[in-house]
């Protein structure tokens, strides 16, 4: 006599029968979306930027030829360095790069005026010895991507008011307002997924306490929240501190718009037969929360996150523009920003705006990025 299948046997076949994965995580959907991502041709090149400027950011003592806090006061506001390629006859191409060695002077208003010293020739060199650090934090070493000779120093960007070379406070400064965006938004849509993912999966009182406490984060305008929490603490808390906060922060006012989007899909997924396999296979309610239906949410979750990374960098470098976030010396885009508030600064030294352009060039390439992603992911586009 046959022994009778008992609704728990048969919840575990359809869960051994069904994999429960994503469909989007499935090969063919994957190659489906690069498919229309590589027709994405913004997208492409916004990923490009994003690759490269997140490779010098992981590896910036290693691109930047001196310290965020190397001054030289003797050479403050010195012009960008012009790399010189031809000798001055403009004859063939020289094998090694090399820059003039720069000297003011006051001009009639007491300004200084930098010219260059075309009687000495200090070469350009890759590979060069410089200040030790550790790279990718665990390496002791003290080589860099390039140098020059001593005698001259490069400032490829221009320097600041105190001989800093702007383009290695902007390789470090990279640092910071890069991993603000990722980590912060990471932090946010863990949170975010969480809440909302018990929240529609228990409906009830559960839902409805929820989503009351989501409305009234919501209903908190997100800057000035943000600049009250800031003002809050400490004025003299160290850079390092201050980083964590703004993490923290950005990640404690973004969460609750995720968690009502993120609840409205669950409450659709949870009927599906999947979740109703996993049920009568006797798993208990997070598992299938975290294991089942969080996975189905990914798409969407991938794309919101890389177009929400740009609003982090913009906070952060609001925070530090305005005096709140990261202290000099310490260098993000949002402090070295700040020297392109003086409208005499500006207009005499116009390469303070490189980190400005850093910002808006970031910015606009995860607005690209996630707009080809969000394509190449919606299937109801060709």
């Amino acid at each position: 006599m046959e022994n009778k299948k008992t609704y728990r046997d048969i919840g575990e076949e359809q869960a051994r029968e069904n994999p429960l994965i994503p469909s989007w995580l499935e090969g063919a959907e994957i190659a489906v979306a690069l498919k229309k991502l590589r027709r994405h041709r913004l997208a492409l090149a916004g990923g490009l930027i994003l690759c490269v400027f997140y490779a010098v950011s992981i590896f910036a003592d290693f691109v930047a030829p001196y310290n965020y806090d190397d001054e030289a006061r003797e050479n403050s506001f010195n012009p960008p360095t012009p790399v010189h390629w031809v000798d001055s006859s403009g004859g063939a191409l020289k094998i090694r790069p090399y820059v003039y060695p720069y000297a003011f002077r006051f001009d009639e208003f007491y300004r200084r005026v930098y010219v260059p010293d075309t009687t000495k020739k200090c070469a350009v060199r890759f590979l060069v010895r410089g200040y030790e650090y550790r790279l990718l934090g665990v390496f002791k070493t003290d080589v860099h991507l390039f140098g020059v000779d001593p005698g001259a120093r490069i400032y490829l960007l221009g320097a600041d008011g105190r001989g800093r070379d702007y383009f290695s406070r902007i390789v470090h400064g990279s640092r910071v307002s890069l991993s603000i965006g990722i980590i912060g938004s990471l932090l946010t849509f863990f949170a975010g997924l969480i809440v909302g993912g018990v929240a529609g999966y228990y409906g009830g009182r559960t839902d409805t306490a929820i989503m009351r406490l989501c409305e009234m984060m919501m209903l908190l305008p997100g800057f000035y929240m943000m600049l009250a929490l800031r003002a809050a603490f400490p004025p003299n808390l160290s850079s390092v501190k201050v980083y964590i906060l703004i993490v923290l922060i950005f990640s404690f006012i973004g969460w609750a718009g995720l968690a009502r989007i993120i609840r409205g899909m669950v409450l659709s997924l949870k009927e599906k037969e999947f979740v109703l396999a996993a049920r009568a296979a006797g798993r208990c309610g997070f598992g299938i929360i975290i294991k089942h239906i969080l996975p189905n949410t990914f798409s969407f979750v991938i794309v919101s996150m890389t177009l929400s990374i740009p609003g982090y960098i913009l906070g952060e470098s609001a925070l530090s523009l305005i005096g709140l976030g990261i202290q000099d010396p310490y260098a993000s885009w949002g402090n070295l920003l700040g020297e392109a508030m003086n409208i005499a600064e500006l207009k005499f030294h116009p390469w303070v705006l490189s980190s400005g352009v850093c910002i808006f060039l970031t910015v606009m390439a995860f607005n690209f990025f996630g707009d080809g992603l969000r394509d190449a992911f919606d299937p109801k586009t060709d």
